[in-house]
């Protein structure tokens, strides 16, 4: 099966015909992977990524448990006099 890459506004975009879809459980706005080799783009279904708790991204983002999380204490910035139309 061929295809040709078209511009599509600012970018080049590539058709996948819908038989090419349906055979690999594809349907829009599904999320893709794409790898690229030397010769070959290959274009893999994404794996879901689980829902994580606002919790569980704070421990991963800090690499310590939530309770371990204290406020964060950081000094006012003084940007300078206000200027334009500004409401303080």
């Amino acid at each position: 099966m061929y295809a040709t890459i078209q511009r599509w506004g600012d970018s080049n975009g590539l058709r996948i015909p819908k038989p090419l879809l349906d055979a690999l459980g594809l349907r829009e706005n599904d999320r893709v992977e794409l790898t690229q080799t030397v010769d070959t783009i290959t274009i893999r279904k994404a794996v879901a990524m689980p829902h994580r708790t606002l919790e569980e991204r704070l421990t991963a983002f800090y690499g310590k448990p939530i309770e371990d999380i204290g406020p964060i204490q950081s000094e006012e910035v003084d940007w300078g006099k206000a200027e334009g139309s500004e409401v303080w």
